[in-house]
């Protein structure tokens, strides 16, 4: 299946070193829920946008497990951040 220019590419379990850096980078500081990447669909833009699949589970006494896809932009320069987390 090959992708359409702009679009996202298809969900893989083998999540790339760039992709794994991304992630690390745009989580420092999230307190509450810890969010577990299961898997990525990346789209190339003027930098990477990428679409994390994750497990989470919130910090709480009894934990609450759930998912949620975690939106990320990493630029050509500086830090990756979040850009939308959307729970499922």
């Amino acid at each position: 299946m090959s992708n359409l220019p702009g679009a996202y590419s298809p969900y893989t379990c083998k999540i790339a070193a760039a992709a794994e850096k991304a992630f690390a980078q745009a989580m420092k500081g999230i307190v509450g829920v810890r969010y577990m990447p299961v898997a990525v669909s990346t789209q190339i833009v003027s930098g990477v946008n990428y679409k994390f699949f994750c497990n989470t589970q919130a910090a709480t006494i009894m934990p609450l497990n759930g998912a949620a896809i975690v939106s990320i932009y990493a630029p050509l320069e500086g830090d990756a951040h979040i850009t939308h987390i959307q729970t499922l």
